[in-house]
């Protein structure tokens, strides 16, 4: 994506006859802030909080940000909005690391809301100076009950009148660690009768003895985020602050911060985007650590999850996200995805890229009674034949194989064209082969399947000109190599939905996940972390880097062959 941008709707021409450039509302406002010399260049910034792992939500977030950056020439920053000590960790800050460098941004950084904590520290007592901030006694549940709701306003602070002395010496003793967590907080003095409830007296610190991670204990008050976030965003020369819709209403307040701390002559412009959502998919960092925790799945990049970590995992690439946060725009007004787009933009990448491989996942035996014992033969194919420079490999065959039992039907139904007693089939590559009989086992389990094959018909094709309608693929069972596969399926019951009306629980899909001991190519038996397989008619395939070991790959199914979703027809 790095010579395109994620687009929107909007046009705009240039001078006559000129081709015109798709522009999303975003550049449109942009180009009018530098048009009218607001700013200079552009700095744009992804503040994550370092409590989890990032998920395909934010990946539109990090690209959008990175792609306006890049467009106008301008600095891309990553920082971590390190406020809230009682759920931020160090390996969760080394995992957003990876996954930002993984989808191929660059980025100055990164960056800490921990690194500003003293001047934030200044920034209060400016305000507390200019009359704008105080100290108050109430606890957390009086001051939502002084803010009041929607329909009514609230009522002042009983300390919102303290003097500055008595505001700054209090404010001084929370840093000073002599009051207990929640005996204080820092509010801002705005207005207790403001239609937005965010602009009536917002608290800006509260006392927390807990140790931070970057700061350790130099701190037991800690800004919050409405006040913390502002500040980062101009301490960093931050022009545009693009976030997601959930903060257009904190915006006004983000535009107090910055105007009345009286630090900043050109302070930063929020601009809101809709967040991406995915249908029957779990996104939120707090339900994906109960499904961690509970053991439901194994870690946060646990492929059956969304988060970024676990897409890498799977076998997705960061060219495959990039075109689906593309095809997705940019809008003012949020909706949904289908899951199907996100399956269809892998699938589109992965198309020439991955060499096509022989797998059988649900194996049956096959014996050619005609073909010589001893003998063994080998057929030079592609490696991918919509990709020639891939080249060719050599399989070999013999008297024996192992077929995909769903391939073989003692007793098909009409318009089954694949193996039964008296068809003739072409095994993929190889030869025609027509079966003869089955044996079953006591439980009535078909355990071998007798063919013949005709010895003219070497390459798949019969010097006769007969037709055969239907071709399987095969591996050969002298060389296969047996390895694990995993095929995966929604973690959520799409029938019924993520969550739980009742009790808010998730509905959990039992069969998400099917191991199988599947025949392979040897050659896939030498597949490192991360390589990535179409297995012929199966989907395509990624070895585990978590699981597979030298020689005993783990095959994830990444995504398979067909799907019913279509691309808008304006892609």
């Amino acid at each position: 994506m790095d010579n395109e941008k994620i687009t929107g709707n909007e046009s705009s021409g240039t001078e006559e006859g000129a081709e015109k450039t798709s522009r999303n509302f975003i550049e449109m406002e942009i180009d009018k802030d530098l048009a009218e010399g607001k700013y200079t260049h552009v700095v744009t910034r992804f503040p994550p909080e370092p409590n989890g792992f990032l998920h395909i939500g934010h990946a539109k977030s990090i690209l959008l940000n990175y792609h306006i950056a890049k467009e106008y020439g301008g600095q891309f920053n990553l920082r971590f909005d390190d406020t809230n000590p009682t759920k931020e960790k160090g390996e969760y800050v080394e995992a957003i690391k990876k996954d930002v460098e993984w989808l191929g941004v660059k980025f100055n950084g990164p960056y800490f809301a921990s690194n500003y904590f003293d001047r934030m520290y200044e920034a209060a007592l400016n305000l507390i100076k200019a009359g704008k901030a105080y100290v108050s006694d109430l606890s957390a549940e009086e001051i939502r009950e002084y803010r009041g709701g929607w329909n009514d306003v609230g009522k002042d602070d009983p300390n919102r009148n303290r003097s500055v002395e008595e505001n700054l010496d209090l404010f001084t003793r929370m840093k000073n660690g002599e009051f207990a967590d929640g005996e204080k907080v820092l509010r801002a003095k705005i207005d207790m009768k403001a239609a937005n409830i965010n602009m009536r007296d917002p608290i800006l610190y509260r006392i927390a003895h807990l140790t931070h991670q970057n700061t350790g204990d130099k701190w037991c008050i800690y800004p919050m985020y409405d006040f913390a976030h502002p500040l980062e965003d101009a301490f960093e020369g931050v022009t545009h602050s693009l976030c997601t819709l959930e903060f257009e209403d904190h915006r006004p307040l983000y535009n107090w911060v910055v105007q009345n701390v009286g630090m900043f002559e050109n302070p930063p412009r929020q601009i809101e985007f809709a967040k991406l959502y995915l249908t029957n998919v779990v996104t939120g960092k707090r339900y994906i650590k109960k499904l961690v925790e509970n053991g439901t799945v194994d870690g946060w990049d646990d492929p059956r999850l969304v988060t970024i970590a676990a897409l890498r995992r799977r076998g997705y690439t960061p060219e495959s996200i990039q075109k689906f946060v593309e095809l997705g725009g940019i809008a003012k007004a949020n909706s949904s995805t289908d899951y199907a787009m996100l399956e269809y933009c892998i699938r589109d990448d992965l198309k020439a890229k991955a060499p096509r491989m022989y797998a059988v996942l649900d194996p049956v035996k096959v014996v050619i009674d005609n073909y010589p014992e001893g003998k063994t033969e080998e057929f030079e194919v592609p490696n991918n034949p919509e990709n020639e420079a891939l080249g060719t490999r050599k399989v070999t065959f013999s008297r024996e194989l192992y077929i995909e039992r769903s391939d073989f039907m003692e007793v098909p139904p009409k318009k089954y064209f694949r193996m039964f007693p008296g068809n003739e089939v072409r095994l993929m590559q190889a030869y025609f082969v027509k079966c003869v009989s089955c044996e079953k086992d006591a439980d009535g389990r078909v355990t071998l399947i007798h063919v013949t094959y005709d010895p003219a018909s070497r390459g798949g094709n019969s010097p006769d000109g007969r037709k055969v309608k239907g071709t399987i693929h095969w591996v050969n069972a002298a060389d296969a190599k047996q390895v694990e596969v995993r095929l995966y399926n929604n973690l959520i019951d799409e029938e019924k939905g993520v969550y739980n009306e009742e009790d808010g629980s998730m509905n959990i899909n039992p069969d998400s996940m099917e191991i199988c001991q599947a025949y392979v190519e040897p050659a896939l038996a030498e597949a490192k972390a991360y390589d990535r397989f179409q297995f012929v008619r199966n989907g395509f395939f990624s070895a585990d880097p978590k699981l597979s070991q030298p020689g005993q790959p783990v095959f994830g199914r990444i995504v398979s062959l067909k799907s019913s979703f279509k691309l808008p027809a304006a892609h």
